[in-house]
Parts: C-alpha cells; structure tokens; sequence
C-alpha cells in the first residue's frame, strides 16, 4: 500500500470529523472526545449494527474495513487445529477467502496451537464476550490487507513454528520458528487494532515489519511487557520507508519497559495516549524514522536515569540531530523530558500526521476506556 498522498489533507479531515463528532454528541453525556468512540460507542443497540465499528476509524488505518462488507461468522468452539480447523472455530473463520465479521458465541478463552494467520477483510471483534486469546501462538497478519481486531484480550503468547498451518481454504504451509508477539503484522497494509488489552508475550505485543503500512493502534490498553512495540525491520531494510502508523488514544501502563514504541525509517504520529509506566524509555528509534507526538501525556519514573521519554538507539548524536523527531503540545510530569531533534516546521511532519491532536489535558478522560470494553447487549459499551 503507498504512503497516504496528502497526509496533511488526512489531517484536515480527521479535524472535521472530530468537531462533527462534537457537535452530535454535545447532547449526550457519553462523549469524550476520543473521536474514535464518539461515533459509536454512545448507541445502546451497538449490537445489532456492529459493523458500523468500521466507519469509525482515524488516522493512518482509517481505511480499514475488514470485513465490514461479509457475513457475521460466529465462533462457537474454542477448540483449534493449525491444518483442519473446525467449523465455528476462530481459525476456521479467519482463514476464509470472503469477507467476515467474526463474533463470539460466549466467553471464552482460545489456546492456539499455532499463529493464527489471518486471510484479508476480516474482522475480530469481540464486544458482548469476554475473549481471550493466550497461553499458545497468537495473531499473524502477514501479506494481507483490511483487517480490524477490537476487543480481545491478548496475552502470555509463546512461540509457534515448525509446523505446518493452514492460512486459506486451499493452502497450507510449514512455519518456521516465530517470534511469539501478540500481533505481528508482517508486509500487511490497512490494518486497525482498537480496544485490545494486551500483555506479556514472549517477544513485542504489537510488532510491524516487512513494508507494513497504513496501520492504527488505538485505544488499547498495554501492560507487564519489555519491548513493547517494534514498528520497523531493521535498519538495513529501507522497504520500511513507506510505513505510516497512527498511535492514539492508548494507555501504556505499568509494568512496561520500553519500546512504545521502537520506529525505523518511516512516518509515526503518536498523538493522545497516556504514558503512566515506563523503566527505561517510550519512545525510540533508529534509521531516521520521522516521529510526530502531539498531546500525549508522559508520566516519568522516579529513577532520575529513565526520565527521557525519548532514545536514539546506537547512533551517534552528530547523525540523529537530523532526524525529525517533535513534541508538541505533550504534558510533562514527574521531571519527564522529551529531546526534540531535526526540523520544528510542521511541513517536515506533514507524512507523520493523522489526525488533530486533542489538548493533553483531555487525554484522561479520552483513555480512560482503553483496552477491552465490557460490551453487553442492549447498553452503551
């Protein structure tokens, strides 16, 4: 997918969205802000129309419909196999070839046996259950496109691999070794993670690499993890320059370490998120990723070592002066400070912005609903 054509006009956009959805929720008491949840998380019958979630996306990801325009396939078994799945299991549905909105039956909690490797238009969305996918392999989004997962709990993935999968009707493989994230989106384009609680999975909880592009990460809640979120191969692997990725309205809280994330050489807007929790940095990178925070509020360790919110990783400051890293606009507390680098005019950011960002000072009450919801039928989420 190529880089959006005019991020600024993308920008401009999303303002007017968000002061629509001001203006039709000033009646009611649900709104937040969060322009994300103003568009539907105030209608009680959320669940007779659950696919209008996918008209509700911002920034760089917004055009990701998953499968907005298929069936609801429902999971009904938490069972799984890697190569003859089950009907009304998850991975029975996820590998499909047409578009589905997937939905769950009743709590539960599914122990893959391998990665789940998405096919392209679906959607996971587990509002109305309480949804766990852990203690097994978890989420593959590899060389595909629109996808949504929205409200799943995520956490204790291990590594899966050497072993055959299934990853559409037809077709199945043999996996090497995988790295055990929470999601990886690997060479995948037009995708959306939104309300997700996410932690402690053996290696990122959300990783993008390999040409991924036009990605939102919205409204997760994110926990008791190292690194946290890799956005970006190596520093050698310069495809990553077309990488756009929107971080909004996330709550990074305790037991982290770093990485939230960790950019190479493409565009990140991290705007409106809450960093309660850190140990040793929020936000670094390397290969001259450009990084746009605006509105964010950093929240600093007591240890005066880890109080910089940002790191430049392994280079030398004559060569990261000229990347464009800014803060704009971020609350500081607890001595947090944010080392600014390269160009301060906005026209050098114009490929790093998504969206309008709100003052700092909204951004608790803008994440305070972060990670899984507790959806019922018939309330508001």
């Amino acid at each position: 997918s190529s880089p959006v054509p005019d991020p600024e006009l993308v920008a401009q956009e999303v303002n007017e969205k968000i002061n629509a959805s001001r203006r039709n929720l000033q009646s009611l008491s649900c709104s937040t802000g969060n322009t994300i949840d103003d568009c539907w998380r105030c209608d009680p019958n959320w669940e007779k129309n659950r696919r209008r979630l996918a008209d509700c996306a911002i920034g760089f990801g917004k055009n990701a419909i998953g499968g907005r325009d298929g069936k609801i396939y429902v999971v009904t078994d938490s069972g799984d196999h890697p190569v003859n799945p089950k009907q009304g299991t998850l991975r029975y549905g996820a590998i499909q070839k047409e578009p589905l909105w997937i939905i769950f039956a009743r709590d539960m909690v599914i122990k893959l046996k391998q990665e789940l490797i998405l096919n392209s238009f679906k959607t996971i969305d587990g509002r109305g259950a309480s949804v766990h996918i852990a203690g097994g392999p978890c989420i593959t989004i590899q060389y595909v496109t629109n996808i949504i997962i929205h409200g799943v709990n995520i956490h204790d993935c291990k590594q899966g691999g050497n072993a055959n999968v299934r990853d559409s009707p037809e077709h199945y493989g043999w996996r090497t070794l995988s790295d055990g994230d929470g999601i990886s989106i690997f060479g995948g384009s037009h995708v959306w993670v939104d309300h997700c609680s996410l932690s402690n999975c053996r290696d990122g909880l959300i990783d993008a690499i390999h040409g991924s592009t036009a990605i939102t990460i919205s409204n997760n809640y994110l926990t008791h993890h190292d690194k946290v979120m890799l956005l970006g191969h190596s520093d050698s692997y310069t495809r990553d320059r077309i990488m756009q990725v929107t971080i909004a309205f996330n709550h990074f809280g305790e037991g982290l370490v770093q990485r939230m994330p960790r950019c190479r050489h493409g565009y990140f807007h991290v705007v409106n998120n809450d960093y309660t929790h850190w140990k040793m940095y929020a936000i670094g990178g390397s290969a001259s990723p450009t990084i746009n925070s605006q509105g964010n509020r950093f929240l600093a360790p007591d240890r005066r070592e880890n109080k910089e919110v940002t790191k430049h990783e392994n280079t030398p400051q004559s060569k990261w002066k000229k990347w464009n890293w800014r803060s704009q606009g971020d609350e500081m507390l607890n001595g947090a400070f944010f080392t600014p680098s390269g160009a301060g005019a906005s026209s050098s950011y114009a490929k790093a912005s998504s969206l309008s960002a709100r003052p700092s000072s909204s951004v608790g009450s803008m994440t305070m609903g972060a990670g899984v919801l507790g959806c019922r039928k018939g309330r508001r989420c």
